[in-house]
């Protein structure tokens, strides 16, 4: 098996994108049945409706080339799909001609006549599937929406739903060595949600955290699903053919070198912040025995929420990261240096070094 074959199919599980047919109806645009559905609008009474987000895995990879082109600034683009079931399928992905900073990104009028212009166009080569979602990147900050990315997604919503937002992180997907990706829906500004259920934790930057909790209510994720056919394998096939050499001679460690250092000052800011917050090592004076409990509960909630326990899995995701970016250096180095038959002292070593960096986490 080549090298290209086996990187893309290590890109396929890390990702877990599943195989799918041609000729499944996913692909299919069936011009009745979209109108059916889009008369119905059933999402307009539940504001839950859409659950999944299934992306293609040849437009994930051309969101993901955008948006690590643009580092250390925003991207933008737009999605083209159908909805099928509780699903808001994507099939395809373009770009558009906007300038953003290295906090936000916004469409301006040039931006909307390429839309038009690129949606005409597709229309002639028979891609018949509607605009159904933008993407945009954060780069080194994580995947969630920002107070105008909230009102961005709920005029798309009012004006041309179904629409779908989604977050593509470039710097964490080169150090993770998988795509950091996330789908949200908007609520109704009239509509009150239901008690979230605790999400997983991801990491924030500080100067981000206050914009992140203030709009966190104010929407919710979808489930995010990739495919490919057998079509796709053959256009994935030959984009790994020509870039293989490049992504194997790279290092996450060096490419991404800047994320890496923001990182660290951040959690270094963090850690200042929770210095304040852990108790002092005087002895506590002894409780009752009716506020033993309560005292305990608040205690136990506090340990939890504690600024010095996230600052922790910050600290163990920074050492992660790294830790991978060491293990592929050596087995390059190992692979790659070595002469036929030459007896290497290190290889011995390999495996001491892997568990090493997997007892991290």
């Amino acid at each position: 098996m080549s090298s290209s074959n086996i990187a893309f199919q290590t890109f396929s599980l890390a990702n877990q994108i599943s195989d799918v047919s041609p000729q499944d109806e996913i692909f299919a645009f069936d011009p009745e049945a979209n109108k059916r559905i889009l008369q119905q609008s059933p999402w307009e009474q539940d504001p839950h409706y859409f659950k999944t987000c299934k992306i293609s895995a040849v437009a994930l990879i051309k969101m993901v080339i955008h948006a690590r082109s643009g580092v250390p600034h925003e991207i933008m683009g737009l999605m083209q799909g159908k909805v099928i079931g509780d699903s808001m399928v994507i099939v395809d992905s373009f770009a558009l001609p906007v300038q953003g900073t290295e906090t936000r990104v916004n469409a301006a009028g040039e931006a909307n006549e390429y839309m038009v212009t690129y949606v005409q166009e597709s229309e002639k080569v028979k891609r018949l599937e509607n605009v159904v979602g933008w993407y945009h990147s954060h780069p080194g900050y994580g995947c969630w929406l920002s107070g105008i990315d909230v009102d961005t997604q709920m005029n798309n919503q009012r004006f041309q739903d179904p629409f779908v937002a989604v977050v593509i992180d470039p710097n964490r997907t080169i150090s993770a060595g998988k795509v950091d990706i996330g789908a949200f829906r908007t609520y109704p500004k009239d509509y009150t949600p239901p008690n979230a259920s605790t999400s997983e934790y991801q990491s924030i930057p500080l100067h981000k955290i206050e914009d992140f909790g203030v709009h966190a209510n104010q929407y919710y994720p979808l489930d995010v699903e990739v495919f490919k056919s057998s079509l796709d394998n053959e256009l994935l096939g030959l984009l790994w053919k020509k870039y293989w050499v490049n992504t194997l001679s790279q290092s996450p460690l060096i490419s991404n070198r800047a994320y890496a250092v923001s990182q660290i000052a951040d959690l270094h800011e963090k850690l200042s912040r929770a210095e304040s917050t852990v108790s002092n090592t005087r002895p506590t004076i002894p409780a009752l025995k009716g506020q033993e409990e309560k005292q305990g509960g608040k205690d136990e909630k506090k340990k939890e929420d504690s600024h010095l326990a996230k600052a922790v899995k910050d600290s163990q995701k920074i050492a992660i990261e790294a830790q991978h970016g060491l293990i592929s250096q050596i087995l390059k180095d190992i692979i790659f240096s070595s002469r036929p038959g030459e007896h290497l002292p290190q290889v011995s070593r390999v495996g001491e070094v892997v568990d090493a960096a997997m007892s991290i986490g």
